[in-house]
């Protein structure tokens, strides 16, 4: 008797499952004060100045019928932003963001998920916290309401931001439930892929490859139907969320799904944290073998091993979108009509010269820009091998800083060189074949491709500086990665003042092909890519690792 009741108090004293949710919240909303703002008003306004867009360019009705019908009739433009529902200006909002817009919140939500959960187990930071009176389920708790208080905003931001706009409030909540939707969803997926595998980098990879799967299913299905009824674009959540049809007739039932896809991706979460030790993983790592190769007898095979699947998968992905515009690259006049300003924005983005070669600079110049974001990545890998502790004992032997930083800056500018050509070879055949000139267009547009390049490496030197002088402020890398896009992307629709433009490398070159080049901006990026790159290796020397 007395054993038993002397065990009773610590039977009681045992944390609840949630205990410590409250406090592990506030730590992880302290740490995103900064990253969840910037995505959520980067996004939110986003969409919400969109619809002044829209109405400059296409200001009659006649237009923005036009404009639907022309979508609506070619699969590849669909297939890339899905039917328009409706051709009044909050229905062209939604058609051109609701799926873009539900694939970067599913981002936002992947990254602070994993970074919340299978991140603070693999530094150890999370076992420490977990040794005072913190429940198992408290961390998993504290990091899905994270990722529901970021889509909450985002949600509000661009409900609140396109109705005070001008557009129906019915329409305004339905395109931000919409795109928060999708990502609280896709917060409930990242949960289950941090319990499924043992690093962060293997949880947000395929958390990444289930949304890559969705959008592939979505634009397979839409490019099938002109009504989104196709079986595939119900099988994925971004099909949803224009399935829901803001401006056109809202289907709110359509929220149900996401409620119950959630409901179901968080108790699986739950499940499968309760049946685990902190630390592992359902798929744990295959054992290597028993001798290693001797590619990694060096810090370059080590940083070939590191990234060589982030890489190719980039490659892949550029193949694919490479074959997507080239083979609607003909049709370019098609696709813009009549319609003088469409016109005009094209080639303020693309060049002057014809309209299919201006088409073709765009889509070059986007391929160049989206390559800044796979540069970004393999630079700041050096700060992950950092900050985890991995980067230590290589320099401990007789691994020099600058043959360990420059093994990955070499996979950095070599890859962005890869995938850009992977691209533009895959667009200048598909656009030759289809135009009947593959001979005339393969070259040019490869050219156009790789002229992307410099400006690439321009914000990768610039990576590399803020990585050797503010290794801290490494985060703010993809921030000026981020504001070169939106000015790329955004800058020539919204019309920007040149000095803003101007802010980005990518507006210094050429608009290739069709356009007259020198050789001086390419020589002047290359020239302050080489200056930041060597800054930052002076940084790495001089200063402290870790």
């Amino acid at each position: 008797m007395t054993a038993v009741t002397a065990a009773r108090p610590v039977r009681a004293a045992r944390p609840r499952h949630l205990a410590g949710t409250g406090t592990l919240l506030r730590l992880a909303l302290r740490r995103d004060r900064l990253m969840i703002p910037a995505w959520v008003l980067a996004l939110g306004l986003t969409v919400a100045a969109m619809g002044a867009s829209f109405e400059a360019v296409y200001d009659t009705a006649a237009q923005r019928a036009g404009l639907a019908a022309s979508m609506n009739h070619n699969g590849s433009m669909r297939a890339l932003y899905g039917p328009v529902f409706s051709d009044s200006v909050g229905g062209l909002v939604a058609w051109r963001m609701a799926g873009f817009g539900a694939v970067l919140a599913a981002v936002m939500s992947l990254l602070i998920v994993v970074r919340h959960t299978r991140e603070e187990e693999e530094t150890g930071r999370q076992e420490l916290l977990s040794a005072a009176m913190v429940g198992r389920r408290a961390p998993l708790t504290a990091a899905l309401l994270t990722a529901l208080i970021a889509n909450s905003l985002l949600a509000a931001l661009i409900a609140g931001g396109t109705a005070l706009s001008g557009r129906p409030a019915a329409g305004s909540l339905a395109l931000g439930l919409a795109i928060g939707g999708t990502g609280t969803l896709f917060a409930g997926l990242a949960a289950i892929a941090a319990q499924l595998t043992e690093s962060a980098r293997l949880a947000k990879g395929l958390t990444g490859a289930v949304l890559g799967l969705a959008f592939a299913l979505r634009a397979a299905g839409d490019a099938a139907t002109t009504d989104a009824t196709s079986p595939l674009t119900w099988l994925s959540p971004i099909g949803w969320s224009e399935n829901l049809r803001p401006y056109a007739g809202e289907r709110w039932w359509i929220l149900l799904l996401f409620l119950a896809a959630t409901a179901l991706a968080g108790s699986t979460a739950y499940a499968l944290t309760a049946r685990r030790d902190l630390g592992m993983s359902f798929l744990p790592a295959r054992p290597g073998p028993a001798l290693a190769p001797r590619s990694l007898s060096g810090p370059f095979g080590l940083a070939w091993r590191l990234q060589r699947t982030t890489l190719l998968g980039w490659a892949a992905g550029f193949l694919c979108a490479g074959a997507v515009f080239g083979g609607i690259a003909e049709g370019a006049s098609d696709l813009v009509g009549g319609n003088q300003q469409t016109r005009e924005i094209v080639e303020r983005m693309g060049g002057q010269q014809g309209l299919t070669d201006a088409f073709l600079a765009t889509m070059a110049g986007l391929l160049g820009m989206v390559a800044s974001l796979y540069a970004a990545g393999a630079v700041l890998r050096l700060r992950g091998e950092e900050t985890g502790e991995r980067a230590e004992p290589v320099l401990a032997g007789a691994v020099g800083r600058l043959r360990w930083a420059g093994s990955h800056l070499v996979i950095a500018y070599g890859g962005t060189a890869v995938i850009l050509a992977s691209g533009g070879l895959v667009l200048g055949l598909a656009h030759g074949l289809s135009a009947d000139d593959l001979g005339g267009q393969l070259g040019p547009v490869l050219a156009a491709a790789l002229s992307q390049v410099p400006a690439v490496w321009t914000l990768t030197g610039l990576a590399v500086l803020v990585f050797g002088l503010l290794p801290k402020a490494t985060p703010a890398v993809w921030a000026l990665v981020g504001g070169c896009l939106a000015i790329g992307w955004l800058g020539p629709s919204l019309k920007f003042p040149p000095w803003a433009m101007n802010l980005s490398p990518y507006s210094h070159l050429p608009k290739l092909p069709g356009a007259d080049a020198t050789a001086a901006p390419f020589v002047w990026l290359l020239a302050l890519s080489a200056l930041f790159a060597l800054l930052g290796l002076v940084g790495v020397r001089r200063r402290d690792i870790g």
